[in-house]
């Protein structure tokens, strides 16, 4: 088959497998037991709001809040649906409105923010540190007062909220929420004592309990923000073991990220912060927490102060994330999605597929639009690969020869073979120009389809109804027509199958391996892809089989294109 299709092989199959064993059969961490109510009351420490200039928790104290009871503050916005507790002014009961557990529209909201009564809590909140020890601030058991106690926060209708310390201080939290996912804070402090206090903003992200997803280096899911336009990111394992990490940096953002959702904290980007990635245990629960510590502001007699301050609870769509990028102006916001090492490639990738989506209404059709593009864009170099092999099919009758002739001299043979390949001008390798170029896309276009939400319940024609997901068919019921569910290593659907014939094809119009044993090893390879594709999203194998099959046109016309001249003996 030649040494470049022995380096694609080598290269996919490594990939595949590395692929499928961490996706599928890599053992996953069992999960810690969950507490019960009664132990999260027991187990908490409510944290005094002064006398620190420390962000509440990141200092190591085992403490989680307790469960809320009191007033909420309704959110309703196209986007978002949930409440945010007006004790604490904690965001902690987000669900979003557009996205639900299943294809049925009648499923539940997927659930993002939970507060301390549910069995994850994960939640959101600001405040103000306190450099004095005697300075009272808000904390996680104040009760802020809606200046409307009928308001609920829309899109359209922001609320006041407000707190007085008794001693001079007054806070004022003006929230606001656009038709998405983010809730912009202007939180106000006015002194009316009769001497300066000095205080610090934060805002912090947190959640008890590592959340159960599939560990592979495909797409991260953990804590992680952007400090002076660099990305950070800490695994749960590693925060775990190492308890605290912190930067410096001018702006920027940070938070928790699973695979399609996201909840981020940010400042104004002028301002200087300190970010700070925790682990606490609490009893047996781990507590992880991502928080922002603004610069100092101090505060004279008779005067105020107003810091403005982001919460991003929602999708992570790319459009709505570049626009965030640009207004507010979260420093490189897109990096939320894992684009990986070809984010060159990937993003642009996923803007074409956007694009042609939008053109064909289909992401399965601009799938397909998109591998028939790129397939054009490389025919040049594919026809210089074919005029490659073409030569070096048309030199097998004499390779063979060479190697009957000199079957016990393999230095002879190796002299022989390269003075065939000067003479007939020949190159081995020439045709890994094109591979070399495919590895990148492989990847890019997998991880489009894997890390972007877009994909995710995207529907194609027939049976297949999520791009994201495996093809959900299989042989072994013979397409459903039998009741019973074979197990997952036998689950070969249709488009598996589809790759498989096309790979097959494609081999019987490539030059054959010399060796018959490698020749034989071949013939297995599509039926073992076909059972390792069989646990791939069906958007990728769908880009895979159309591949195949523009390949096998483009092989048919440029075998004819650089017909083989008889090699000279």
């Amino acid at each position: 088959m030649g040494e470049q299709q022995n380096f694609l092989i080598a290269a996919v199959i490594s990939l595949a497998i590395l692929i499928g064993w961490q996706t599928y059969f890599a053992p996953k961490p069992q999960p810690k037991p969950v507490a019960s109510a009664t132990q999260t009351r027991e187990n908490t420490a409510p944290v005094v709001g002064g006398g620190t200039t420390t962000v509440p928790n990141a200092d190591g104290s085992p403490s989680i809040p307790a469960p809320v009871t009191g007033p909420r503050l309704a959110v309703r916005t196209p986007h978002l649906h949930g409440e945010i507790a007006l004790t604490g002014l904690r965001f902690d009961d987000i669900t979003l409105a557009t996205y639900h557990e299943t294809h049925d529209l009648s499923s539940p909201e997927i659930t993002l923010l939970s507060p301390a009564s549910a069995p994850k809590p994960y939640y959101a909140e600001e405040g103000w540190i306190s450099e004095s020890p005697t300075t009272k601030v808000p904390g996680p058991d104040t009760v802020w007062t809606p200046e409307n106690p009928d308001a609920t926060l829309t899109d359209t209708t922001p609320v006041v909220v407000t707190w007085d310390n008794g001693e001079g201080l007054r806070f004022v939290r003006t929230i606001h929420v656009d038709q998405n996912y983010l809730f912009t804070t202007e939180q106000t402090v006015e002194n009316h004592g009769d001497k300066a206090v000095t205080l610090y903003p934060y805002a912090l992200v947190a959640r008890l309990d590592k959340p159960e997803f599939k560990q592979i280096y495909l797409s991260f899911e953990g804590p992680l923000g952007v400090f002076d336009r660099t990305e950070k990111d800490v695994k749960y394992d590693t925060l775990k073991k190492e308890g605290r990490e912190t930067v410096d940096s001018t702006g920027g953002w940070i938070g928790i990220t699973d695979k399609y959702w996201l909840t981020a904290v940010a400042f104004d980007q002028s301002m200087k912060v300190v970010g700070s990635f925790n682990h606490t245990m609490t009893g047996e629960r781990d507590r992880y927490q991502t928080d922002l510590r603004g610069e100092a502001l101090t505060l004279q007699p008779g005067e105020s102060r107003t810091v403005k301050s982001y919460v991003f609870a929602g999708a992570k769509e790319l459009e709505l994330l570049d626009g965030y990028a640009n207004d507010p102006g979260l420093s490189r916001f897109d990096l939320a999605i894992d684009f990986g090492w070809f984010y060159f490639l990937t993003k642009p990738f996923f803007y074409a597929l956007l694009w042609l989506k939008g053109a064909l209404g289909n992401f399965g059709l601009a799938i397909l639009a998109l591998t028939t593009v790129l397939r054009l864009l490389m025919f040049p170099i594919a026809n210089k690969q074919f005029a490659a092999m073409a030569k070096m099919k048309a030199l097998q009758p004499e390779m063979k020869r060479l190697q009957e002739r000199h079957a016990n001299d393999r230095t002879k043979l190796n002299q022989e073979m390269m003075e065939l390949y000067k003479r007939e001008k020949a190159n081995p390798v020439a045709g890994c120009l094109p591979i070399l170029i495919q590895i990148p896309v492989f990847f890019a276009l997998y991880k489009v389809l894997y890390v972007t939400i877009e994909m995710r319940q995207a529907p194609f024609y027939g049976w297949i109804h999520d791009l994201s997901a495996p093809d959900p068919t299989t042989l072994f019921n013979i397409f459903g027509l039998l009741p019973f569910t074979p197990p997952s290593f036998l689950h070969i659907g249709a488009l598996p199958i589809l790759y498989g014939i096309t790979m097959f094809l494609q081999q019987r119009l490539s030059p054959q391996p010399a060796d018959p044993v490698q020749a034989r090893m071949m013939m297995f390879m599509p039926l073992f892809f076909t059972f390792l594709f069989g646990t791939f999203p069906a958007g990728f194998v769908i880009y895979w089989v159309w591949s195949n099959t523009l390949g096998i046109l483009q092989q048919w016309v440029l075998t004819r294109r650089n017909a083989p001249q008889p090699a000279k003996a």
